[in-house]
């Protein structure tokens, strides 16, 4: 009697923390993300109602607070405040990948004062000055933090009423160009353009899903949503230049182009040693927007007699990718949507223009109904406009999304947090700067990808 007394009474006070927490779950307007933000929405409903008798108020970002800006946070804040000033001390934010463990989250909110202006979170640092934060603290940038998105972080109400006007009054005036990295630019708006408190650093807000047990949040474990999809299904795109046919197609071909079964090199000359494919289209320094749309365009008029291509990706010559790791993730999309897979930056999102749009370096990936959508209604400015965000400019003005999936990467593995890193799975790398690319490869896909190698020739052979 005693013992379940201590339970009733244990369960009512939680009742009363659990609705104190606001739950926002940062995914995208495609049925893979939806799917997994609707799962985990059910998964932490059920966990609630089993340990408390109630259900925590939970908002998914891209259907309750849709717009082109939501995964960068800060214009959620608004609308978070307006609808839960009165009866919320804590919002948590969290990714469509990100488990939560209720009991052991709450046991968290605990250590911390909600009357205070504080946020926590799986605190990351830059080992070294690097370019996906604008070189910012060069000097040391080790000192500045900033949430592993992955991990989830939380805000108490004083701060995110604070820093909704701060950030109403910041971009009535100002507009930020790029949108790189969501918890890292957050951060800095936190403390630089809000004078507000520097990220509190929680260890129970874990960055791998090694030790759940231990955490009141982590990232979960990526499966495959289905069967490989086939190599032979991929056709790969490499854009090169004449200059770099003799340092980087090599390196390509040594590593990732070695696993392929369709792959082609686009460039400004016609080298029989490779192949390549000569479009006519001039080299140039930046920008390289006309040579992609002429890949696009001579890709989607060569595989309309070949039905069993369904994706596309058109790389630089010096992405290193996994190509493994690639086709996991493709289970998970169907290639009959029109879909543009990558890593997402954002182009002032802010302002009436602005744009989200996948980068280039780190693999471009799109499904055959877009791909043929592009070809069919887009045309490059000039040759030096950027390819990747004009590419995400015509998206938009098709009316569609692209879509982000953290394992492509923009830059170089040294150039993010190793903890950052361990937090998904990685698909692309980009740049031979200063790095052995071979070892890349070899560190991060080369076993998954000789694997899956072997695998299918045991098939055949049987």
């Amino acid at each position: 009697m005693v013992l379940l007394l201590l339970i009733l009474l244990f369960g009512f006070a939680s009742t009363l923390e659990i609705q104190k927490v606001v739950i926002v779950v940062i995914s995208q307007d495609n049925k893979y993300n939806l799917g997994l933000a609707q799962n985990l929405t059910r998964e932490i409903f059920a966990e609630s109602e089993k340990l408390y008798g109630t259900r925590p108020i939970v908002h998914v970002s891209s259907t309750d607070f849709p717009s082109k800006a939501d995964w960068t946070y800060l214009p959620l804040f608004s609308d978070l405040v307006n609808s839960h000033e009165d009866n919320a001390s804590w919002v948590f934010f969290m990714q469509d990948y990100t488990a939560v463990r209720l009991a052991k989250l709450l046991e968290i909110f605990e250590k911390y004062d909600h009357q205070k202006e504080v946020w926590f979170g799986h605190a990351l640092f830059d080992q070294t000055p690097t370019v996906i934060h604008h070189f910012a603290f060069h000097e040391n940038p080790t000192i500045f933090k900033y949430p592993n998105v992955a991990s989830g972080f939380a805000i108490s109400f004083p701060l995110l009423k604070r820093l909704s006007y701060k950030w109403e009054e910041f971009h009535k005036t100002q507009t930020s160009n790029f949108h790189i990295d969501s918890g890292h630019e957050l951060a800095l708006f936190v403390w630089k353009d809000a004078n507000g408190p520097v990220l509190e650093h929680e260890p129970a807000l874990c960055s791998t899903f090694e030790e759940p047990e231990r955490c009141g949040s982590h990232p979960s474990q990526f499966h495959n949503c289905d069967n490989l999809v086939p190599r032979n299904s991929i056709y790969f795109a490499v854009k090169t230049c004449s200059k770099f046919h003799k340092d980087r197609v090599p390196i390509v071909k040594k590593t990732w182009g070695g696993h392929v079964t369709t792959i082609k090199y686009f460039s400004d000359a016609e080298d029989k040693s490779i192949p390549t494919v000569n479009l006519g289209i001039p080299n140039t320094e930046h920008g390289h927007c006309a040579k992609t749309l002429a890949i696009i365009k001579y890709i989607a008029s060569e595989i309309k007699s070949s039905s069993y291509i369904k994706w596309i990706v058109i790389a630089d010559d010096d992405t290193i990718l996994g190509v493994t790791n690639l086709q996991r993730l493709l289970s998970c999309y169907d290639h009959g949507d029109a879909i543009c897979l990558g890593e997402r930056y954002g182009f002032e999102l802010n302002g009436p223009r602005g744009y989200n749009y996948i980068t280039g370096g780190a693999g471009m990936v799109f499904s055959r109904p877009l791909l043929a959508k592009i070809a069919e209604s887009c045309v490059c400015p000039s040759l030096t406009t950027p390819d990747d965000m004009y590419l995400g400019i015509c998206v938009a003005k098709l009316g569609l999304e692209v879509t982000h999936a953290p394992g492509f990467h923009q830059a170089r593995p040294v150039d993010y947090s190793p903890e950052y890193l361990k937090s998904h799975e990685a698909v692309s790398f980009h740049k031979h700067y200063m790095v052995d690319p071979v070892d890349i490869y070899k560190q991060w896909f080369e076993t998954e990808d000789t694997l899956a190698n072997r695998t299918k020739q045991l098939r055949v052979e049987l």
